[in-house]
């Protein structure tokens, strides 16, 4: 399986206005899948942002963001033999 045909197994989300920008997350992120912004936000910090694709739902950049609230790791989860998977067809 390349790459391009992998799907993702968890969904991050950063809220820019809780980023300091110290760059934990970008280090720690074990696909590199986190930058640094080059847009400040209204505290003057340039954020972290996700870059789209490929999250693996580790959870490793939640655990060394040093501001709660910041990252918020969601994990997709796969529908157990005999369920169908919720309306819209991705598994949630």
């Amino acid at each position: 399986m390349t790459s391009a045909t992998k799907h993702d197994r968890g969904e991050l989300r950063i809220d820019a206005e809780e980023c300091k920008g110290c760059g934990l997350c970008v280090e720690a992120c074990p696909p590199k899948l986190i930058g640094i912004s080059e847009r400040l936000n209204r505290y003057g910090y340039r954020t972290a942002f996700y870059l789209g694709a490929g999250c693996t739902g580790c959870g490793i950049c939640f655990m060394v963001c040093p501001e709660p609230g910041a990252i918020t790791v969601l994990r997709a989860t796969s529908p157990r033999a005999g369920e169908q998977p919720p309306a819209g067809g991705a598994a949630a």
